[in-house]
This record gives C-alpha cells, structure tokens and sequence, in this order.
C-alpha cells in the first residue's frame, strides 16, 4: 500500500523550529510522522535556501546548518528545474512565486496533499491542500 506522500509547506517547519505557538505541537507531531515513515514528507529544495535565510537571526550558522540537515536526512528534498520554473514563470495568475513553486513541486511529484498554513494562497493547487491540524485529524492523529 502506498503511504501517504505531503510536500510539507515552509511556514509550517518553521512553526517546530521556532517553537510558534499555538502552531508548534501540530507541526512537530508531522514532522515526527515523516521521521517515524508513517508518512513521506517532502520539502522543496527552495525551503531548505529558505529557511537557512529566514533562520538567520534566531539561530547561529552551525545551529541551521544542523536543524537542516536533520531535515534533508530525514524527508525527501525535491529539486526543482528549468521546466519547472519556466511553467510557474508563465502563468497567467502568478501572484507568489514561492507558493506556486511549491504546488509545482508537488504536482510534478504526485504527491497527495500540501499542508500549510497558508491555504488561501494555494487555492489554484490541484494538489489537495490541507492545514496541519487538518492533516492530522484526516489521519486519525489529532
């Protein structure tokens, strides 16, 4: 039986890295998920660049450095291309060029679901999107 395949959106690791609350407990119940295989859990290559930015004032270059490759060890970096981003590029309704690389990501990897905090920027996904509380809740986690 095939598992469970979520390309896991940038905001919602964040959310266990940073410990955000009220969102901290639903995302790192999923990235233990992903960690146990009970669930494949994917990030775009993008999210990794990401948050090694984003990361930059809350925690030191070894501290990143370490946090992600715990990521990349543990979940499927899916890499984007010239194809990819020429179809993201070309659309007429782009409006976030990270969101739509994510649903491309995931789309181009047949993944089930995306699941972020985000949903209103993914309404043009034909991939499911989902929040993590409603992922979780979808698996009998909550």
């Amino acid at each position: 039986m095939k598992s469970t395949a979520l390309l896991i959106d940038t905001n919602v690791v964040l959310d266990w890295i940073l410990q955000r609350e009220p969102f901290r407990t639903d995302s790192e119940k999923i990235i233990n998920l992903c960690i146990q295989g009970e669930v494949q859990g994917y990030l775009a290559c993008h999210t990794i660049l990401n948050m090694f930015y984003i990361l930059r004032k809350e925690r030191s270059i070894a501290e990143r450095k370490e946090i992600l490759l715990m990521l990349c060890n543990n979940l499927n970096i899916i890499g984007i291309n010239n194809k990819m981003l020429i179809s993201v590029l070309c659309s007429d309704d782009l409006r976030d060029i990270e969101d739509d690389m994510q649903i491309q990501c995931a789309v181009d990897n047949n993944l089930d679901y995306i699941v972020t905090r985000d949903i209103s920027d993914f309404k043009k996904s034909s991939v499911q999107i989902l929040s993590p509380k409603e992922f979780l809740l979808h698996l009998g986690k909550a």
